[in-house]
């Protein structure tokens, strides 16, 4: 991979600390990278996608979603989505959320071994074997053919995704409160294979703000978008602030698309995106990660409980302390604030 594609230096997270990280989490097996001067933390394979990713030709018609993970990504793409699309329900009920919106970077969880795995636990039916491939799939690849306008999802901070991205197309960037966040993410590292997590939360958690977790740091990842806010084609949104007042972030959405809806519509919409009936919206629950094995079946959901302050469950004193400090240490070179934190 020549330089002159990738500006960014991928050095190899030293060994002992990789062999350390894989016992935990199974889904890696050859180790890691970190990324850049802000030493963005991903598996191995990213090697092989950084370029193509960071190089991806944009159309004006694109629209990303991007997130650090389970900061309410899936709520925000189908609410972009079916804003953008004119509350087109019929088709929104028909397509699955994943085939909507390729997720750019998901084939660089999927270390080739476990590739073999899931091919062999699905060889009984081509269908499911197509399915893989499709899912598994670069997204870059998936992306070349996919038909505009085109949706895309990614947990790419914008440093290393295309730098011509913000001057073409528009994106929509959301961040949660990263405790909220933490014991999100633990608990779908718990049932996705990719990752493969077998420790307990505040194992988790250590790794977590010390950066050692796929897409980290996680606050370098929120400023970076944070600083573009002004920007006329990125809209910068907080969980927090979809769970208090749904209506009044449609309505911000709909004007970044310049879309006008009426009050029983925006009421429509907001009732399809209510978490009840997400959870049970076949279309945005990622069955296809289950039907694949590549997520393991369990009685939770991808969208779980979807409440904003739902942490305080998992924090000891301690890591309530640890977590404060940490918040604050990160958020005093910025004005980024946290609706609900704003003392």
């Amino acid at each position: 991979m020549g330089s002159e594609n990738f500006p960014f230096e991928i050095e190899d997270l030293e060994a002992g600390l990789a062999k350390k990280l894989m016992e935990c989490f199974t889904g890696e097996v050859t180790g890691y990278v970190r990324v850049g001067p802000k030493k963005y933390f991903f598996p191995q394979k990213y090697k092989e996608e950084a370029a193509k990713i960071y190089n991806m030709p944009i159309k004006r018609d694109d629209v990303f979603v991007t997130s650090y993970p389970r900061s309410g990504t899936t709520w925000t793409q189908e609410l972009v989505w079916m804003v953008a699309n004119d509350l087109d329900y019929e088709k929104s009920n028909a397509i699955p959320l994943t085939e909507r919106y390729p997720f750019l970077e998901f084939s660089i969880c999927v270390h080739p071994e476990n590739k073999k795995k899931f091919i062999e636990e699905n060889s009984h039916s081509k269908e499911n074997l197509e399915l893989l491939e499709a899912v598994t799939q670069p997204g870059t690849d998936q992306l070349a053919v996919a038909p505009s306008p085109r949706f895309i999802k990614s947990h790419m901070p914008l440093s290393l995704l295309p730098p011509s991205l913000l001057d073409k197309a528009k994106m929509v960037y959301v961040a949660r409160d990263p405790r909220d966040v933490a014991v999100s993410f633990y608990h779908l590292n718990k049932v996705m294979r990719t990752q493969g997590y077998t420790g307990d939360f505040k194992t988790y958690w250590n790794y977590f703000i010390q950066d050692l977790h796929h897409w980290a740091p996680y606050f370098d990842h929120l400023k970076e978008a944070w600083e573009k806010r002004d920007h006329p084609n990125l809209l910068f949104l907080f969980y927090e602030e979809l769970s208090k007042d749904l209506p009044a972030s449609v309505r911000r959405v709909a004007k970044f698309f310049g879309k006008e809806y009426s009050d029983e519509q925006i009421e429509r919409l907001c009732d399809h995106l209510s978490i009840e009936s997400f959870k049970n919206n076949k279309s945005v629950n990622y069955d296809v990660m289950k039907i694949l094995g590549i997520m393991i079946p369990s009685d939770q959901a991808f969208i779980r409980k979807g409440k904003a302050g739902g942490w305080r469950d998992y924090f000891d004193e301690e890591m309530t302390q640890q977590a404060e400090k940490w918040i604050e240490d990160n958020l005093k070179d910025t004005d980024l604030r946290f609706p609900h934190l704003n003392h």
